[in-house]
């Protein structure tokens, strides 16, 4: 059984598959960072400084015993209040968008690359260059 868990483990496929995963967990960080960071920050000031985390509709009671302040969606979040917070899920949409996005200019990089490598001249084939080498070699 460990004999066929390694041979599995040592596919390409698999590890190209692992690299993949954590190149995309990686690139999603920084896809985070722009929006959250960079983004999010801009088109807030183009619609008057909104904080897009800060978006959100109160449901429920807020606990007596809360203290924090009514505008800080995590205290309340971690105060238990029942919250719709779509300037959060507006964020996530946007992160989503921008990786899609980018996974698409790649996959469209990729594809041109692949293209020009299947339209480039088919070299001979092994027969046919072997079958040379053995008329050159006759014919000297």
């Amino acid at each position: 059984m460990f004999q066929e868990f390694r041979a599995f483990i040592a596919r390409g496929n698999v590890l190209d598959l692992a690299v993949a995963v954590i190149i995309g967990a990686a690139f999603g960080k920084i896809v985070t960072s722009l929006t959250e960071d960079l983004i999010m920050p801009v088109i807030g000031a183009i619609f008057g400084n909104i904080d897009f985390s800060s978006l959100f509709v109160i449901l429920g009671e807020v606990p007596a015993t809360y203290t924090g302040s009514l505008a800080d969606y995590a205290a309340l979040k971690a105060a238990g209040v029942p919250l719709f917070g779509y300037g959060a899920f507006l964020t996530q949409v946007i992160n989503f968008v921008i990786i899609a996005f980018a996974i698409f200019m790649l996959v469209k990089a990729a594809n041109r690359f692949h293209k020009k490598a299947e339209d480039a001249p088919a070299g001979p084939t092994e027969v046919e260059l072997l079958t040379e080498i053995r008329d050159a070699l006759r014919n000297k």
